[in-house]
């Protein structure tokens, strides 16, 4: 008798969702912050978006020809790594330091490692550190055009002066920082989209938030509006949305990324109030990118049947 039993590995349901479309509403859902950095920073901002996406694109495309593999440009990984890595650059960034941090994001941690799917950390976080260690100029902010950049100072250094910034001004981006990085309403705004699709699931961000949240609560001595001023201030909000979500280097059970979260939120806390750097949310989803296979190990799903080895 035929034996009609298949054994293989799972996934055996497949949703049709390819690589491209959940890139495609990665795009729509930063579109947000985009437009809200270049209407707050001017065309500068717009010149750093386009450069540091076509030299993702580019460096992708001219690194698969030259090792002869085959194109994956199509799938829009390169184009949501070089947006990403704009919106976590100030405006005034040099196009030249663009450019070396997009090689590097494309080519030194994405394509080296294999592509998409097979880097161990997150290309955009690690360019960002990368840049932030080697370009000391990335350390001066952009201003808006209505902020006076000579007596102004980012959020994070008003906070660390125990200074009270606006918290409307916070929430709507009219304060200096990275191009996308300083409208809260706009990364919402894409992260309630990404949740909407299904592209993210509320775990990561809410823990990272959270927890960001309550242990600068703690340390503040229970000043609501001084937390609140922290998790609004730098890339809390986009690192947490867009970056420690990262399929590839995030974990892939929902504890797992409960756990993730957390970290990075502690992380990021204990950075920015005894680190040397004012921010510290590409070292913490760094660092957590790394530890990322062992929250998987210890927190993977026993297969049913399964036994102990």
């Amino acid at each position: 008798m035929e034996n009609k039993l298949h054994v293989a590995a799972s996934p055996h349901i497949h949703s049709g969702r390819s690589t491209q479309k959940i890139m495609l509403d990665v795009i729509i859902a930063l579109l947000p912050a985009a437009i809200a950095g270049v209407v707050i920073f001017g065309l500068q901002a717009l010149l750093v978006i386009a450069v540091s996406v076509v030299t993702c694109v580019l460096g992708e495309f001219l690194f698969n020809l030259i090792i002869k593999k085959e194109q994956t440009i199509s799938d829009l990984s390169a184009v949501v790594t070089g947006l990403i890595l704009a919106l976590n650059l100030p405006a005034n960034a040099p196009v030249w330091q663009v450019v070396v941090g997009a090689i590097f994001a494309i080519i030194i941690v994405k394509g080296l490692f294999g592509g998409i799917g097979k880097n161990f950390v997150n290309p955009a976080a690690t360019a960002r550190v990368f840049m932030l260690i080697a370009f000391a100029s990335l350390a001066e902010p952009a201003f808006p055009k209505d902020v006076d950049a000579v007596s102004g100072a980012t959020p994070l250094a008003q906070l660390a002066n125990n200074q009270l910034p606006v918290l409307k001004d916070l929430f709507l981006g009219n304060i200096g920082g990275a191009i996308g990085e300083t409208c809260t309403l706009a990364l919402l705004i894409g992260g309630i989209y990404l949740l909407a699709k299904k592209v993210i699931t509320w775990h990561i961000p809410v823990a990272f938030i959270g927890t960001a949240f309550l242990f600068t609560l703690a340390i503040e001595g229970g000043n609501i509006e001084m937390a609140l001023a922290w998790i609004l201030s730098g890339g809390l909000f986009i690192g947490a949305i867009f970056m420690a979500t990262d399929y590839v280097t995030s974990p892939a059970t929902p504890f797992g990324k409960i756990v993730f979260g957390i970290g990075a939120g502690l992380i990021t806390v204990l950075i920015r109030e005894w680190g040397k750097y004012p921010e510290g949310v590409s070292f913490a989803i760094l660092l957590m990118n790394i530890l990322n296979p062992y929250i998987d190990s210890l927190t993977a799903r026993k297969l049913y049947g399964g036994g102990k080895k």
